[in-house]
């Protein structure tokens, strides 16, 4: 029995996503049926789907309400592959205004939408580039793993970055490095996570500050999904591996620039901890029905 589904294609710098709404949970897609739905050459394309599902209907939006009451919707994010995701900050986003344009949530002159995630809520405001997301405090994860990717002649160490899901950032030398590592490979960690991670290749633009704003190109491979044109929790994770590394009187504010646009990155000290904001655009491409 196949099922119809009215849903959204969005994007956040060519980072993609098909959304659905499913309020009150009655939707329960396979791993199989979501990798179908991702699917560049059999269904509607993307890197990963998202659910738009009020917490409450779901057991993982438990947490997100004991954490705030106030986060109505769950983000239910999965990767291409289907397979479920902490946290995708591009995705987050183009959710906010999905929520918004189809009548789902109000977001006042002023106001936020608290977003429940698998790494805890999240708040989204509107922005001058678009939306802008507090992505949490972040941390370093532990450990320098090497990292092996095709066509770098020499593995590189890396760095762990947690922000509600794994990251490892590898700096390198220069853009041709970058623009020669082919990332459509699995990139080898050693020692491998038991999660696996996103892994974020990076060098620094020339000058690497301008202004008081530091300026990186990155590229990354993303766990269960492969190369995209951006990764917004990974632009965040490759400005505070260069901001970590730079040291005492590097930059609060990053411009991050990905093969599909541009990103901001800022670090606010909070009581909890430093936190992170991610700003950049969030466009809703189409609208169909598919079955499934």
């Amino acid at each position: 029995m196949t099922t119809e589904i009215p849903f959204s294609k969005g994007q956040g710098t060519g980072n993609d996503f098909v959304l659905f709404a499913d309020p009150d949970g009655l939707v329960d897609l396979t791993p199989v049926q979501l990798a179908a739905l991702a699917d560049r050459h059999f269904g509607v394309g993307a890197d990963g789907v998202i659910r738009a599902v009020r917490s409450a209907a779901l057991p993982d939006g438990a947490a997100s309400l004991a954490e705030d009451p106030a986060a109505e919707w769950f983000m239910d994010y999965r990767n291409a592959d289907g397979s479920a995701a902490e946290m995708c900050g591009n995705g987050i986003r183009v959710y906010a205004r999905f929520l918004v344009e189809n009548g789902l949530a109000r977001l006042p002159e002023g106001g936020a939408l608290r977003i429940g995630t698998r790494a805890g809520v999240r708040e989204v405001r509107p922005d001058e580039r678009g939306y802008r997301t507090d992505l949490g405090v972040w941390a370093l994860a532990g450990g320098e793993p090497l990292v092996r990717a095709k066509n770098l002649q020499v593995a590189r160490p890396g760095l762990g970055v947690d922000l509600g899901n794994p990251h490892v950032v590898v700096a390198l030398a220069t853009d041709e490095e970058l623009d020669t590592a082919d990332l459509s490979y699995v990139p080898v960690l050693e020692p491998e996570p038991v999660e696996g991670a996103n892994v974020e290749f990076v060098v620094p633009r020339d000058p690497l500050i301008a202004e008081g704003v530091g300026r990186i190109r990155m590229r990354v491979h993303e766990r269960g999904s492969g190369e995209t044109l951006s990764c917004g929790t990974g632009a965040a994770a490759a400005a505070l591996a260069i901001r970590y590394w730079a040291g005492v009187g590097a930059p609060r504010r990053w411009f991050v620039e990905v093969p599909g646009g541009s990103l901001e990155v800022t670090v606010t000290d909070e009581a909890d901890g430093e936190h992170v904001w991610l700003a950049g655009p969030a466009e809703l491409v189409y609208d169909g029905i598919v079955s499934v």
